[in-house]
């Protein structure tokens, strides 16, 4: 996956938006205000999903040193993914999927139902 596809899968989502919140580099993708996708738009080497604790462990274990906890982030709900380990497209795309849904769910419940 290239950061071209990334992003448009990303964006793809209800109530997305994208911005730059940290630097000129940081890439980062929200649904109404909460981060679920993050990357270098310089050197797309990784991205960032938040993910279900439980889970993110499982990952980790089944893809050592291609999932890694997240960098920069709360080590518990957060995974960094490395790109140049040609994960097949739709598994990333599953993730991205996980972790959106997954931050939808933390909404209030007035939010939720605006998607």
């Amino acid at each position: 996956m290239h950061i071209e596809q990334f992003r448009n899968f990303c964006l793809s989502f209800p109530g997305t938006t994208e911005e730059f919140p940290f630097d000129e580099r940081t890439l980062v993708f929200k649904v109404i205000g909460k981060m679920f996708a993050l990357c270098d738009v310089d050197q797309f080497e990784s991205i960032n999903l938040k993910c279900d604790p439980v889970q993110a462990l499982e990952l980790r274990e089944t893809y050592p040193g291609t999932v890694i906890p997240g960098y920069h982030m709360n080590k518990k709900h957060w995974n960094t993914v490395f790109m140049q380990h040609n994960l097949p497209d739709d598994l990333i795309m599953e993730w991205i999927t996980d972790s959106y849904n997954l931050v939808v769910e933390g909404l209030p419940k007035k939010d939720r139902e605006k998607l």
